[in-house]
Parts: structure tokens; sequence; C-alpha cells
């Protein structure tokens, strides 16, 4: 039963609750000739664990109190946190903690999930999104995400890292939520709170490295590699030696977040640093059995790349040589929208400049297709050809993008209020499924600059210098943010109460109006439609279906422009201008019916966009 194909949560690693009521300790450690489990109890229990095939160890438990803990004792030495712990409650060095996740009584039972093409999404940090920081402490805020159209939330890293601040990539726990966020039971809250709310969980999980404080990994089994780098930490064993168990262990994490926290997806961070060359990739594997996992519990659960390869063959289905993944992270259209608006262009930047990278992007899914790119001096990217719009998650702002700035600047802080309407408008209306970064909506000005709190002075060190040094290729002047000093991480928390407040409050009246017209033209949906560029500097997106056009004018020059597009004369209904009056913008109000002459003559004013509309009568429709 241990070892079957389809992973269940009656096979994984850790501590789990048996039908009879007692434990099962479960532990991969194929090079340890005996281990022990030390249970803290009454001064300390040490129960010799039975070997299993394929280096695994068990041991029985017939009744322990809620909230036990404990250590595993590798070859009689130190006590060591278990790899699978479902909690550290006293940090990354401390002892496991048993956590009944049955004992939730979850109310969700109807929920089915949400279809990619309907997504929304809202990426935040549960340290900074609320002043408390803790799970429960954004329960009180999903009512208004809900009110503002938003579909899903999406968390991120959660497992448990060093310390209390930390942007949770440098976790080292993969199935312990964070113990200063709340740990598990507030978790689960969280994520049924959601679901009363119809809001989907999306989860950022991190399988291409470890943290380097409390990792203990090592001392358990080969689950790194020397054979290959990744720019965080050592790369994970996906493809060598006894790596069936590594993968085996992260498939099991992954299942267990979706089945036990009933989240709808999950984020996987940097795939391009998961190395396997393997005739079955990782990705394809972990697909495979969330595929199945959706099936058995019927409802729809996704995978969500980040990768910065544009490599198609992660989306494509496995019948044409993909690995399955549902949707993935197009970098190429938030530096596309960002060198446009800001007109930096060092550093990756360089690759983005003027409107074709937009336009091919808002046709394809991405720009680079294989052509030369300037910054990593070599071509780059596959055509994605053919793939569905709902495949690629699109933004102008995420964590990565603010954060990985030296001085963490939202887009607030660098371009006008007119620019900050175009970028919405650009990623909300787009094809593709767009994803927003938490306080965009109402043009939050804190930063959010990168944060850790990790207890070894010269691992503090080290990362200190690795950010000045990471900046270098961009020109940003200035000092850099001390990660480790609390203010760093003060300094990024949400003030939600500018949501009250000029400009704030028409910033998100119109992402509120952005998201309904997106809901009720059902923007999402596959559909025909094409992108022409005007100039250096304006766009035309159309999108035709049988009973209507809608054409979106778009101008990222910071001068006003004149449009000839002959095309386009008649009569058209005006659904959202950027630039009006009501929007704070320089403009009287265009008109709700506006009729352009046979020359198709269009003003817009800098940075902004008009959305237009006309109906077809069905002699006219495709």
């Amino acid at each position: 039963m241990l070892f079957t194909k389809s992973l269940t949560k009656e096979t994984r690693a850790g501590a789990n609750r048996l039908p009879d009521g007692g434990w099962e300790f479960l532990l991969w450690a194929p090079k340890a000739r005996s281990v022990s489990l030390h249970l803290l109890r009454s001064g300390g229990e040490f129960l010799p664990m039975e070997g299993l095939a394929n280096g695994y160890h068990r041991a029985i438990v017939e009744a322990l109190e809620p909230g036990s803990e404990y250590f595993y004792q590798l070859d009689g030495e130190r006590d060591l946190p278990d790899p699978a712990s479902r909690y550290q409650p006293q940090g990354v060095h401390g002892p496991s903690q048993v956590v009944d996740l049955d004992a939730f009584d979850w109310t969700d039972q109807g929920w089915k999930g949400i279809a990619l093409e309907r997504s929304i999404f809202y990426e935040l940090h549960v340290g900074t999104y609320t002043p408390e920081g803790t799970f429960d402490a954004i329960i009180p805020q999903l009512p208004e995400l809900a009110a503002l159209g938003i579909t899903t939330i999406e968390l991120m890293p959660v497992a448990q890292f060093p310390g209390h601040r930390n942007w949770g990539y440098d976790g080292v726990s993969p199935f312990a939520p964070q113990n200063s966020y709340g740990g598990p039971a507030a978790l689960q809250r969280l994520v049924n709170a959601a679901h009363q709310h119809e809001l989907s969980v999306t989860l950022d999980v991190v399988y291409n490295h470890l943290g380097p404080e409390g990792n203990y990994l090592s001392a358990y089994g080969p689950y790194f590699t020397d054979r290959y780098k990744t720019p965080w930490g050592q790369a994970i064993n996906f493809d060598g030696a006894d790596s069936d168990q590594v993968r085996r262990f992260f498939i099991e994490n992954a299942m267990y977040w979706l089945e036990d926290y009933h989240f709808d997806a999950l984020r996987l961070d940097a795939i391009h640093g998961i190395y396997d060359f393997g005739a079955c990739h990782f990705l394809a594997e972990l697909k495979s059995q969330v595929a199945d996992l959706s099936q058995r519990l019927g409802r729809n659960i996704h995978l969500i790349a980040e990768s910065d390869l544009n490599d198609s063959r992660i989306l494509r289905d496995p019948e044409h040589g993909g690995y399955g993944i549902d949707a993935q992270w197009s970098d190429d259209f938030h530096h596309s929208v960002h060198t446009l608006l800001t007109r930096e262009n060092l550093g990756y930047y360089s690759d983005f400049e003027g409107i074709p990278p937009l336009a091919a992007t808002l046709r394809d899914g991405w720009y680079y297709s294989g052509q030369h790119s300037n910054f990593r001096k070599r071509r780059h990217g596959n055509s994605p050809h053919g793939l569905s719009t709902a495949k690629f998650v699109v933004c102008n702002q995420n964590h990565d993008q603010v954060g990985n700035r030296a001085a963490g600047e939202r887009l607030f802080s660098l371009v006008s209020f007119e620019a900050l309407k175009l970028a919405a408008g650009i990623t909300l209306l787009s094809p593709f499924v767009p994803m927003l970064f938490m306080g965009e909506e109402y043009g939050e000005p804190a930063p959010f600059q990168y944060f850790t709190s990790h207890g070894d002075p010269a691992l503090v060190e080290v990362v200190r210098r690795g950010r000045r040094e990471e900046f270098a290729a961009f020109g940003w002047g200035g000092s850099v943010p001390d990660p480790q000093d609390e203010q760093t991480f003060s300094r990024s928390s949400l003030d939600h109460s500018l949501k009250k407040k000029e400009p704030h409050s028409t910033l998100l009246r119109f992402y509120w109006q952005l998201i309904r017209i997106r809901e009720e033209r059902e923007l999402g949906k596959p559909g025909s439609r094409t992108v022409r560029e005007l100039g250096g500097c304006a766009l035309l997106l159309m999108r035709q279906s049988a009973s209507r056009q809608l054409a979106m004018l778009c101008n990222f020059a910071e001068f006003p422009v004149t449009l000839n597009l002959p095309d386009l004369s008649g009569k058209w209904t005006t659904v959202i201008h950027s630039a009006d009056a009501t929007w704070n913008g320089p403009e009287q109000n265009l008109g709700q019916e506006i009729t352009l002459s046979k020359a198709g003559e269009l003003h817009l004013s800098r940075h902004s966009f008009l959305l237009l509309e006309r109906i077809q009568r069905n002699s006219e429709a495709m």
C-alpha cells in the first residue's frame, strides 16, 4: 500500500492520524542505520522505528495528546525536526507537532472551483496584507475582495521559514504552515471562509530549492544535487540517484495542500529552476497526479507555473509532447507594459522597448518565441501558437517585479495617475487571465521590499551583499534597504484606509468598473482577436464575436496622438474612456454614442485608452 502509483492521504510521509485513533510516523531516511522517534511527552520517550522498503521507517503510537511534539534521531545523534512536519510551533529548529487535519469542520462541500477563463487573481503576502499579519486577519477582507470582482486569492508561500518575517521563499518545512501566520487550523479557516465567499484560493509553492536556515533535509537523504545550480540554493534532486522518493516527497506535498487544505490551485515557483532530464519530467508526473486528484474530488484544480523559459512544452498537452500545466505567468506582458510606461530600459527591460513586444504578446501570449534577445545574448523561447488565452496569467505588478527593485517601488510611485489607469486597462481587458498585486487596485503607495528575519549573522550578511549586487545591472541608485531591518518589513505593510481617500478611491472605482466590463463581456473566453500597432506608441486590440465588436485603442505615449482608422468608421458606443473626468482624467465626457468619420480619426490623450463597442445585427455577424 505504501508505494502505490496514485498517491493518497494514507501513504504520506509525516505524522498521520489512523482510523483507530492512533498515529503513524513515516520517514524516508535511506542512509540511516537506525531511526528513533523522540516523543517529548513525560520528559522524553524514544521509540525505535521499523525499517521498510526503499529506505522508509515507521512507528505506530496508539495514543497521543493533541499538540504532542516530537523529533527524529538518526543513528543516535542529535534531534531533528520532521522533514514532513505539519507544524513547527517553535520555529524551524524546534520540535515538530502532530496535527489532526481531519478534525477541521469544513463547510465547503458544494464548492467546485472556478475555471481559469473566468478568473481574476489577487496575489497577497500574509504578513503585510493586514496589521496583524495572520491568516485569520485576512478573513474580514474577503467580502470586499469578492465585491470588487476578484475570483481567486493567491497566497505567497506559507511554508515554515526562519523567524517571523520573510517573503516565504526561504521556507524549509514544506508541509508546515508558518507559525507566526497562525498555523494549520487558521489556514484551514481562511480557505474555508474564502470558499463561502465564492473565492478560489491558490498557494505559491517552492519546488526548486529550500531556504538555507533550518534546512535539515540533507541529513535524511539525497534531497539535493550538485549537478545543477540555482541562484537561491542547492538544486533539488529530481533526476539523480535515489531521486524517486525525492520526487514522491514533493508530489505528496502538492497533494497535501490540495486535499487537506482544499486549495484550488498551486502556483509553482520558478520552474526553470526545477532540473529534470529524465524521460518523464517531474512537472508532467505532478500534473498527472493532480489530474487524478481533481477527478476523485470532483472539483477544478489547477497548476500554474512561473517560468522565464517561454517554452510552450510546459503548457501543451502530453499528447503533443508537453507537461500539461494549466497556465503560466507571462513575464513578457509585464516587461512590455512596464517599459512602455516607465521608459526604463536597463537589465531585461532592454529587450522590450516600443510597441512591438506588447502587440506580439497580446497576439500570442509572449513576445520571445525564438528570436535573438539582446539581454540574454542568444535566441530565446519558442512559439506559443495555438494555445488558449486562458493559459497565460498576466499582470502589471507582482511581488517579484516590485520587490526586486532596489527600493521596492510600486507602479504608483513610478508613473502618473493616467498611466496607472492605462496599465489597469490593458491588464484587465486583455484576453488573458489577469492578476493584481495586493493594493494595486487603490494605488497603495507603500513599497514592497525584500525582508528577512534570519537568526544566523553570517547568513544575514550574505543576503545583504547579494541584494546590493543583484541591482547592478539595472543601475538603480541609492542605498538598498537592509532585508534584516524590521523597518523594511513595516514599510511594506498596506494601508487599507487609503481606499476612502483621493485619488485612491477613484482608482478603486475604476478597477471595479473594468472588472464589471470584463465579466459582462466575457473577455476571458476564447474568441477572434486582432492586434495592430499604430505607430511607435499606440495599438488597437479588436475582439469580435457573433454579436459584437470591441475596439480597444491605447496610447502609451507621453503626449496626445491622433489616430486614423478608416476601418473603424461608423457608430460606436463608448464603454469606458480612461481620460474621462469621471476618472479624474483631463477630458470631459466623450459621450456614450460616437460616430467616427470615414477617416476614422480619433484623438487620444497621453497615457490613455478608449474601449468602444458595436453591436452587430445578424446580417453583419461573422
